[in-house]
């Protein structure tokens, strides 16, 4: 059920970078069709404002993600768009 994998995605980003502002969108339906969709993987994007995001580059602000999301990377999640933000950004 993808309301689940939106939870589960907000839990562990919350956990791991404690962001300001979050936000998590499912865009699956918009892809459906799509090889990666066959195999149970979803379409996502997020945007996260965090601390955590300061002083880092644009990779590393998404490794930070892609680390915290690393066990739904095999089942649950086929594509994430991120948008990364510094709060001082924002």
């Amino acid at each position: 059920m993808n309301s689940d994998r939106v939870e589960q995605i907000r839990s562990l980003l919350q956990d791991r970078l404690q962001p300001l502002e979050l936000s998590v969108l499912d865009e699956s339906a918009a892809h459906a069709g799509h090889r990666g969709a066959a195999g149970g993987g979803g379409h996502f994007r997020a945007r996260i404002v965090s601390t955590c995001f300061c002083g880092l580059t644009l990779v590393q602000r998404h490794r930070l993600v892609h680390d915290a999301l690393a066990p739904l990377f095999a089942s649950q999640i086929h594509a994430l768009a991120l948008q990364t933000i510094c709060p001082e950004e924002n």
